[in-house]
């Protein structure tokens, strides 16, 4: 099985129609099960093993976790109308800082089941005329819709999902 490319190297198409807004918040409602699955129950030697000093399946949830404020700042972009999407921290300081590791499972993820209703209970109230509002990514440098940044998030869960499980299925 081929590993999982790197996030900085994905680039991103968004043909869809706006009328797959369901499909995706679907998705995005599916994160916090499918992250429990592949971690609860997994010895935490194996769960906070850090290959080549990467970090592990546990600080890959901590790090979904840490990007949830960016996510729901981005969606109300959306609703201010900003000019631009805000921008992310590229060198990801808030999960190096964060000692993922160092916490608590449980809490990780329903912090993250938490944020995540959040994020979604407020992405169901945006006005549907939003949805094909555009605003420029900064670091993609290309417009997106509001259904393309809730996209992106999904894939950018599927990303860290996949290499929880990369991790995990590693041997010694």
């Amino acid at each position: 099985m081929p590993n999982v490319t790197a996030w900085f190297e994905r680039k991103f198409e968004f043909p869809f129609p706006v009328e797959l807004f369901p499909n995706v918040i679907s998705r995005l409602r599916g994160t916090p099960a499918r992250m429990e699955e592949a971690l609860r129950g997994v010895p935490s030697e194996r769960r906070m093993r850090k290959p080549d000093g990467k970090w592990s399946a546990q600080e890959h949830a901590g790090h979904l976790l840490d990007l949830e404020p960016l996510w729901l700042a981005r969606l109300e972009d959306y609703v201010t109308g900003r000019e631009q999407l805000t921008v992310a921290d590229l060198a990801n300081r808030k999960t190096e800082d964060a000692n993922h590791n160092g916490s608590d499972l449980d809490e990780i993820l329903a912090n993250f089941r938490a944020s995540r209703q959040n994020l979604i209970g407020r992405a169901i109230q945006v006005p549907p005329e939003r949805f094909s509002w555009t605003l420029p990514h900064p670091r993609l440098k290309t417009p997106m819709r509001l259904i393309d940044h809730l996209y992106f998030v999904a894939e950018h869960d599927d990303h860290h999902l996949a290499k929880m499980w990369e991790l995990l299925e590693q041997t010694g």
